[in-house]
């Protein structure tokens, strides 16, 4: 009797951006059991320029591709908020981790934080603390020193693996930088 084949584990790997704290996450799906690869955060607070945090972006999330070699990235997209200063400066550190990943010809699919939240906590408006004890419920381990940017990567990757394949409206998937800027003009840098 010829044995059956089993299919290759996913990965993925989650990232909530920032230009400070950079939170990411690898999570790998194999038989529908989500297994934690690796996670943390890239601490950028002691680079003193805009531009040198952006090529650590890049380079970090080049650097944890080529090591953990996932075959797609999720990431939250930007919030809208007040600050507009703030927003750009997330939407720059946005775009630098998408065009790290696409650059690896990773698939990219971003998602709001309330759709992440209700994807992870069943609640769109739950508290980065929630979303830190129910990421630890779902992997059924118990994180030592979590950051919280960390525990959103991870949300951020387990929501892309409730929401692959499913086709929702808010989710939008890019394969190059051209579809991405053809939807996001206001994202271009310079």
């Amino acid at each position: 009797m010829a044995e059956m084949s089993k299919a290759k584990p996913l990965r993925i790997m989650g990232v909530d951006p920032g230009t400070n704290i950079l939170g990411y996450a690898i999570i790998e799906i194999a038989s529908n059991q989500i297994r934690l690869i690796d996670f943390g955060v890239v601490n950028m607070q002691r680079q003193l320029t805009a531009y040198g945090k952006l090529r650590i972006i890049f380079e970090k999330l080049q650097e944890l591709i080529r090591q953990y070699n996932p075959n797609e990235l999720a990431i939250e997209a930007p919030f809208f908020g007040k600050n507009v200063q703030s927003m750009l400066k997330l939407g720059r550190a946005q775009g630098v981790a998408i065009a790290a990943a696409i650059t690896m010809n990773l698939e990219v699919t971003e998602y709001s934080p309330k759709k992440i939240k209700k994807s992870v906590t069943g609640k769109g408006t739950a508290s980065k603390e929630q979303v830190a004890a129910m990421v630890q419920t779902i992997l059924g381990v118990k994180l030592e020193d979590i950051t919280l940017d960390a525990t959103d990567a991870l949300a951020t990757a387990i929501c892309h693996h409730y929401q692959n394949g499913h086709g929702s409206d808010s989710v939008k998937r890019y394969n190059n930088w051209n579809s991405f800027l053809s939807d996001n003009p206001d994202r271009k840098l310079g």
